[in-house]
């Protein structure tokens, strides 16, 4: 399943996995909401409620995208949030991982200081 991530003018790919949770965010894109930053990690709300599933964890990898349940939110990580231990990104609470950003990740830094993001089915 993949879609297509974009932020001001730039745009990014990635795909979900095959979970409950993921493929009933993919059947509901396109959505388009504010985005919001902590540290290298952008998270914004979805009209979608989940509880956590078998993927969730605080356990993320860079270019890992998740579902956050307590804030009905997808997050991005791309690079360390302020609860980091080092370079690799820690969420506040468990995720849902749903999917990944295929290629480099660390690109997603260029667009800090966007105001919305939107995600999409990739053709």
């Amino acid at each position: 399943m993949k879609v297509k991530i974009t932020l001001g003018s730039l745009s990014v790919y990635g795909e979900f996995f095959d979970t409950k949770c993921a493929r009933e965010i993919y059947e509901s894109l396109p959505i388009q909401s504010i985005v919001n930053e902590w540290g290298d990690e952008f998270y914004f709300e979805i009209p979608k409620k989940f509880p956590p599933d078998e993927t969730a964890t605080e356990d993320v990898d860079v270019g890992h995208i998740g579902y956050w349940p307590p804030g009905c939110a997808i997050a991005i990580f791309f690079g360390p949030t302020p609860i980091s231990q080092g370079e690799k990104p820690r969420p506040a609470s468990k995720v849902n991982i749903i999917g990944k950003v295929l290629g480099d990740p660390k690109v997603l830094k260029e667009a800090k200081g966007s105001k919305i993001i939107i995600i999409d089915k990739a053709e």
